[in-house]
């Protein structure tokens, strides 16, 4: 299927194409497929499926639908050529031997801030497993087919979500909490994506007056759309213990000490946070894990 716009771009810097889309998540709006990846999203312009692949030292981007000339724009911010990691010099060894090792992570910038507040809300205070299984399920139960040739959905438009009854998304794993959370937010989405036009101090303050944000949410979509290098998602239940163990070797922490232990790296402190997931640093785990719970009838 011959696509709607295409765009093709040479990285100024190393890009690995999938380490730095990695936190969009997986699912049925991004999928790897072919060689490529394929992400459905909803742009100022309408619905779009993008196909990115790295060949020959360039990034080919084809996209169908009626955001595709918008999509392909954007492709290189998406892949983080905005990003400037030129100041991120890390004496500890433990980062300083990732950042050799792990070449081409960047980070991106979707510029889609309701698309990432969505899965955010979701995983509130609750297990990445249970999290992400309910955001998937609530996708494909609400979300329309996107265009162009991949089999992808397209995350639930905020006019579904804004007429979406709490109880309803009880089949999804959502009790009212975090349901009511993405109703109001889904009421108000015109007033989040205009803080992609803000300074980041603005944008955190305009996140955070919503009630139901907090600075671990803000934080994570201002990572992810905003491409915040700075962002630390603080409240987050094992990052804290984490970054302790990986910089101090403490197997618990506290989210106080890991921002002191993170504050040589301000300005990078995510990339930091990045490179700790990239590398599989965790700190041990002890006792039972969280248990799953069913919100069906909450």
């Amino acid at each position: 299927m011959v696509a709607d716009a295409l765009v093709r771009f040479e990285p100024r810097r190393a890009l690995d194409l999938d380490l730095t889309l990695a936190p969009i998540g997986s699912g049925p709006s991004l999928r790897h497929y072919d060689g490529a990846i394929w992400r459905a999203t909803r742009t100022p312009d309408g619905p779009a499926t993008l196909r990115l692949e790295q060949r020959n030292g360039s990034v080919e981007a084809h996209a169908w639908g009626p955001g595709a000339g918008w999509a392909v724009e954007h492709a290189p911010v998406l892949c983080g050529e905005e990003d400037d990691d030129s100041g991120f010099t890390p004496a500890h060894p433990l980062l300083k031997r990732l950042h050799h090792e792990i070449r081409g992570l960047r980070m991106t910038r979707t510029l889609s801030v309701f698309e990432v507040l969505v899965p955010a809300v979701v995983l509130q205070q609750v297990t990445t497993v249970e999290g992400r299984a309910s955001y998937h399920h609530m996708v494909n139960a609400l979300g329309e087919t996107a265009p162009g040739p991949a089999s992808l959905k397209l995350s639930p438009a905020p006019h579904v979500l804004a007429r979406t009854p709490y109880w309803s998304f009880h089949r999804f794993g959502i009790e009212r909490r975090r349901a009511e959370i993405l109703i109001r937010t889904a009421r108000s989405a015109n007033r989040l994506e205009e803080i992609v036009t803000m300074d980041l101090a603005s944008a955190y303050r305009r996140m955070l007056a919503f009630s139901g944000i907090g600075p671990w949410t803000a934080a994570k979509v201002a990572m992810v759309a905003l491409g915040d290098s700075d962002a630390v998602p603080v409240g987050d239940y094992h990052l804290p213990h984490s970054v302790g163990y990986a910089l101090e070797g403490t197997p618990r922490s506290t989210d106080e000490r890991m921002l002191e232990l993170l504050e040589p790296y301000r300005g990078h402190r995510a990339r930091v946070i990045r490179l700790l997931t990239v590398g599989g640093i965790g700190a041990p785990r002890f006792g039972p894990k969280k248990p799953l719970r069913n919100y069906r009838y909450s």
